[in-house]
C-alpha cells in the first residue's frame, strides 16, 4: 500500500492530531491483521482498537480505499469479462446484516406471527464487475427499501448496470435512460404492462437454456404527477434447469443474448 498517499490524507484531515502511540496507520494495519508484513512491531490491547474505532474518522479510510482503487487501476482492468460489450459495468446489490440474529444472538424483541427479530443494518453495495471491486457503498436501516439507493449511483452515459427485481424504479428507469444509462434486472412477477411488439419466439426442451422470447413493452410511471410511458425490451429465458426468468432492458442495441448474460453474470 502507498503508505506517503496514506499520510497525505492523515495531515489533511488532522486525524493523527490526539494520537501519540495508536496511529491512523495502526489501525489500518491493525483491522487487516498482517502486524508483521507491514511492520508493527507488537500487537496492540483490544480495548486500544476499541477506542480508535470509535474516535477515528471513518472517511480517512473510505477516501484512501477509493484512492487505492485508482492507483490500482492498470492491474484492475485488465480482468474484463469476455462477451460483454461495456467498457463500464457495475452490478448493485445489497446485504442485510441481522444485529439481533447475528451478531447479538438471544437479544431483540421477538414479533407476533414468527417474524424476524427487529434490528439491523443493510449494505447497498456497487461492484466494477471488470475490475472486481466495490465503486459505492452506502449502509442503512434494515428496513429502509432498495429501490431508494438508485437515486444515490453516480453513473457515466454508456455504462451498463444490473442488479435484481428488488430495484424496480420505474422513474429512476426512464432518467437513466434519457442519460443514456442502461441497465438490465429482473421484472417483477406482478408488474403491469403493455405488449406493442414480439420480435422473436422459439420453443426450446425442458433443459436446453436459451431466450424463449423477446417483447417490445410500455410501462407506466409518475413524474410529477403526470402519467408518463417507458419503452423497455423484456426477455423471457429459461436456464439449463428448466427455470424461467423475465429481464428487462434499455438498451436496444445488444443482442438479447447478451442481456440474458449480464445478468447471469451478477
Amino acid at each position: 500500500m502507498p503508505e506517503n498517499k496514506f499520510d497525505a490524507l492523515v495531515l489533511a484531515k488532522g486525524s493523527g492530531k490526539y494520537y501519540k502511540t495508536f496511529t491512523s496507520w495502526d489501525q489500518l494495519v491493525g483491522l487487516q491483521g498482517k502486524l508483521n508484513q507491514l511492520g508493527m512491531d507488537s500487537s496492540f490491547a483490544k480495548s486500544t482498537a476499541g477506542d480508535g474505532l470509535r474516535n477515528h474518522d471513518n472517511e480517512l479510510f473510505k477516501d484512501f480505499y477509493f484512492q487505492l482503487i485508482q492507483h490500482f487501476k492498470p492491474l484492475l482492468s485488465v480482468s474484463r469479462i469476455e462477451k460483454v460489450s461495456f467498457e463500464k459495468l457495475f452490478i448493485f446489490d445489497s446485504t442485510t446484516i441481522r444485529l439481533f440474529s447475528d451478531i447479538m444472538k438471544g437479544v431483540g424483541r421477538n414479533p407476533k406471527n414468527d417474524g424476524n427479530k427487529k434490528g439491523g443494518l443493510k449494505v447497498h453495495m456497487m461492484i466494477d464487475a471488470h475490475a472486481d471491486c466495490a465503486t459505492y457503498a452506502r449502509i442503512s436501516e434494515a428496513k429502509m427499501h432498495d429501490k431508494n439507493f438508485l437515486q444515490y449511483l453516480k453513473l457515466a452515459a454508456h455504462s451498463m448496470i444490473v442488479f435484481d427485481k428488488a430495484y424496480n424504479h420505474y422513474l429512476q428507469f426512464a432518467k437513466w435512460t434519457n442519460e443514456k444509462v442502461y441497465f438490465v434486472c429482473r421484472m417483477k412477477s406482478n408488474a403491469v404492462y403493455e405488449v406493442v411488439n414480439q420480435v422473436c419466439e422459439q420453443t426450446l426442451q425442458p433443459k436446453e437454456a436459451g431466450v424463449l422470447k423477446e417483447e417490445h413493452v410500455h410501462l407506466k410511471y409518475q413524474e410529477d404527477k403526470v402519467e408518463k410511458t417507458l419503452c423497455l425490451r423484456k426477455i423471457t429465458y429459461q436456464d439449463d434447469k428448466g427455470r424461467i426468468y423475465m429481464f428487462i432492458c434499455n438498451n436496444f442495441e445488444i443482442t438479447n443474448q447478451e442481456i440474458a448474460f449480464l445478468y447471469k453474470k451478477r
